[in-house]
């Protein structure tokens, strides 16, 4: 920052902003891990097999995929404000709706043949109604999930100079981490003492409760009131850019810039997803641990991260006021993000304790790597572009999400019947510690400098 902000002539406001997106960034992700904790709960209750647990998660990703290259257009077109606050109302509403689901438990349905894959082995045909609710709710739930993203990332490039974006970002990024550490901390509780339904109904309510500021507070800096004309003044500090329509996702895709983020995402986003959903079963068939036993475990990785994500998205802007390129700066914390991952393949050989430490320090190293990523959209791309581009990157990293917890659910299946599950997790973190340099390499392939692009209205 300058000295003249720090010392206060320039106004907050944008800070007040940035809390927002970090709120509702909290509730999302809140909302999308409950069925993670109440795995277990629901194993014995519904009995679905970690198969059909993993194709429940693949169908979110899916439906997410889809919410995300439907918002991230329609952002750019409607505006942050409208775009916000229809996802929010979407999801919230979808969260709710998990609350009847419990009608349907102890239920089954008869699945026509060509579905037959999707039933259990031991009883063809036939699944639990619950688990076939719980599909179409996380359906719903994706779809209007897409919007968070777009809509936070696309308000952080109105808000705020370039060289303090990668700060803001990772600020409002890291709702995904405090949403992860509220959750293990409140869902499982709530589940035992109310029953497990009354979970969804309280994250919903909680995105109602968030409207309340968005409303009335949200806005474009210029049209804003409580923006002083020194905090505006700071906040289009960076050179003008050419005005135009937005961008379609046909001139966004041909820009070779576009693929290094969307490579990137498909690659890496499927290590956060398999981390938020399979942590507590990790922990439960590895190593004993239930959800009241391994609660303490989830919260110390989240605080972890919490801490250590916000630290690395201070580096590469300290780096940029310190006087380095934006495109140096931005890939050395890149590169440094993805060396920090690698330790985690020893997580299957180490204990309890020694385990926590490594996945914590690995998702730091994921939601750092993740806000400097975002942050190379706007500095490549025109703000009538970020939205679109964000919401296409993050489909592409949803489809590897969904591809992998297909994996994920199957392969752990066929270790159990050999009892060994945790050779099958020491595989599945064995790719999540190769996966960020891999993609570091090719988004250098895909885009040698993270600068302006020039073009056309």
């Amino acid at each position: 920052m300058e000295k003249d902000d720090v010392a206060g002539a320039v106004g907050k406001y944008r800070w007040f902003i940035c809390a927002l997106l970090f709120f509702a960034t909290t509730i999302n992700y809140i909302d999308r891990q409950i069925l993670s904790l109440l795995k277990p709960m629901l194993d014995v209750s519904i009995g679905w097999t970690n198969t059909q647990y993993g194709w429940v998660n693949s169908a979110f990703q899916g439906a997410y995929a889809v919410g995300l290259l439907w918002f991230g257009s329609f952002v750019d077109r409607a505006g942050v404000k409208r775009g916000y606050k229809i996802s929010i109302i979407g999801w919230s509403v979808a969260a709710i709706l998990h609350a009847p689901i419990i009608l349907l438990v102890g239920r089954t349905l008869t699945l026509p043949s060509w579905l037959g894959w999707l039933a259990n082995p031991k009883t063809p045909l036939l699944v639990p109604a619950a688990f076939v609710a719980f599909l179409f709710a996380r359906v719903l739930l994706g779809l209007f999930e897409g919007g968070n993203f777009p809509s936070a990332v696309k308000s952080v490039a109105q808000w705020f100079p370039r060289r303090e974006r990668a700060l803001a970002t990772s600020l409002f990024n890291a709702g995904t981490n405090a949403g992860a550490i509220f959750a293990p901390a409140l869902v499982p509780p709530l589940a035992y003492f109310l029953g497990w339904q009354w979970t969804f109904v309280f994250a919903g309510v909680a995105g109602f409760l968030w409207l309340l500021l968005w409303n009335p507070k949200y806005g474009n800096p210029e049209q804003r009131p409580e923006v002083s004309a020194a905090e505006l003044a700071h906040i289009q500090s960076d050179p003008p850019e050419t005005s135009g329509r937005p961008m379609p996702w046909p001139r966004v895709l041909c820009h070779r810039q576009a693929w290094s983020f969307i490579t990137s995402k498909f690659l890496t986003d499927p290590v956060w997803w398999f981390f938020l959903s399979w942590l507590p079963d990790f922990f439960k068939k590895t190593r004993g641990l239930d959800i009241k036993n391994s609660w303490l475990h989830l919260v110390t990785i989240y605080l972890i991260i919490t801490v250590l994500s916000i630290s690395g998205g201070w580096l590469t802007g300290f780096l940029i006021n310190k006087g380095w390129g934006v495109s140096r700066a931005r890939k050395t914390g890149m590169v440094c993000f993805a060396l920090l991952v690698v330790p985690i393949i020893l997580v299957s050989k180490v204990g309890d304790w020694q385990a926590v430490l490594l996945i914590g320090l690995a998702g730091s190293a994921h939601q750092a790597w993740s806000a400097t990523l975002y942050t190379t959209v706007s500095d490549m791309f025109p703000k009538r572009a970020v939205a679109t581009l964000i919401g296409i990157g993050g489909m592409a990293g949803a489809v590897g999400g969904m591809i992998f917890q297909v994996v994920v659910g199957s392969m752990l299946d066929k270790f159990a019947k050999v009892g060994n599950e945790t050779a099958g997790y020491a595989m599945l973190f064995g790719f999540c510690a190769c996966a960020y340099l891999a993609a570091f390499v090719i988004n250098h392939l895909f885009a040698p400098k993270f600068e302006p692009l020039v073009m056309e209205r």
